[in-house]
């Protein structure tokens, strides 16, 4: 028989205080009117033909969805949008690591807007193949042009597209054009064979350089090299001004090696301070002189309605298309977890499952 503890023991429990609920009563049950309603087609185009930069981020993470209903959604966005674009001048920049892309697209735009335009830029963020996440630090690195109420920055994750070009990035130039910007800006994520993407969609494309890269970098630059438009030598301040002139006159011999593009245009080379804010006059002026001369010769026009074809043809073949219908398709997303239990059980092959689900895929369209 156990003893009965006195009740001034230290070893009894006290009841202590009735903790009150973590739901407030007066809401419970009526959460979902506070939640963010999706706005319409209608209210989307609105508001970003009014300039809305809110309205803008929401519109892009529309068209950046992979969700069936946020795809037709999107569409009929891009559609309402697509007669109040194309007025902008789209500049791509890439450069390779350490080049100070982040800094220099800060001053440029700065400057930009200083000049009395409105400034977008989409920076490309490398996803990871690990963990599918992305830094998206473009706006921390940008503070001066990210609180510019000129200026609207979009950080997006490449998702693993080839050549660092997020694969929504073509609709972002034209929902930020709607919404009149004339200056859009694509950072990439650095240099490499398959960063040749990003110059199918801008009309001028800049590339970043610093004196003393070294030889071992001449493999990966030859091929952005050739379709420069311009070359610019960026931290030419300092102890590095005189290497920076060195290297400018070097790249510019190394330009002329290369075969005439097809613009008509002669690429330049320039040297600049990002971190003084030196050389963008000169940088500015030589992308209006390339403009006016593709307008003039009927390049500009000629090389947007290019670009829009080959993005025709890319979208009825791509495999991204398909591997989201896929992945999204109810059936699948069912039959998938089962099929995976099979596998690591050992009881499948993975090959075999593929091709099991694949067929199943297929029949599952035919009966639409």
């Amino acid at each position: 028989m156990t003893k009965k503890k006195p009740e001034n023991s230290a070893l009894n429990v006290q009841k202590g205080i009735e903790q009150p609920s973590q739901v407030n009563p007066a809401l419970s049950g009526g959460l979902e009117k506070f939640r963010k309603q999706k706005p319409s087609v209608e209210e989307y185009a609105e508001s970003i033909l009014k300039g809305d930069r809110t309205m803008l981020s929401r519109a892009i993470t529309l068209i950046e969805s992979v969700r069936p209903e946020d795809k037709t959604t999107g569409r009929e966005l891009i559609n309402k949008c697509l007669p109040h674009s194309g007025k902008s001048v789209r500049i791509g920049i890439t450069g390779i690591p350490g080049a100070g892309k982040s800094t220099f697209i800060e001053a440029f735009g700065i400057y930009l807007i200083e000049q009395g335009h409105k400034v977008a830029v989409l920076a490309i963020d490398p996803t990871s193949q690990r963990s599918k996440g992305s830094i998206l630090g473009d706006k921390t690195r940008m503070e001066s042009l990210s609180a510019h109420p000129h200026a609207f920055i979009r950080p997006s994750a490449t998702s693993g597209t080839l050549g660092g070009v997020a694969r929504a990035t073509r609709e972002a130039v034209i929902l930020c054009e709607a919404a009149g910007f004339d200056m859009i800006i694509i950072e990439t994520v650095g240099v490499g064979q398959s960063e040749t993407a990003v110059a199918q969609i801008v009309d001028f494309f800049l590339l970043l350089m610093i004196a003393g890269a070294g030889d071992e970098l001449q493999g990966i630059k030859r091929g952005i090299m050739e379709m420069a438009d311009l070359v610019v030598i960026n931290k030419a301040d300092g102890d590095n001004l005189k290497k920076a002139e060195l290297a400018r006159k070097e790249y510019e011999n190394a330009l002329h090696l290369f075969p005439p593009l097809p613009s008509g245009w002669t690429s330049k080379v320039l040297t600049a301070s990002a971190l003084y804010a030196k050389g963008l006059d000169e940088i500015l002026e030589v992308i209006r002189q390339y403009v006016d001369l593709a307008r003039q010769n009927g390049w500009f026009e000629k090389n947007r309605q290019g670009q829009s074809l080959k993005i025709l043809h890319d979208a009825i073949t791509i495999a991204q298309s398909l591997s989201d219908s896929f992945y999204h398709n109810p059936e699948i997303k069912k039959l998938i977890p089962k099929t995976e239990k099979q596998i690591i059980a050992g009881k499948q092959s993975p090959y075999e499952a593929a091709q099991i689900l694949l067929e199943k895929y297929f029949e599952i369209i035919k009966g639409r």
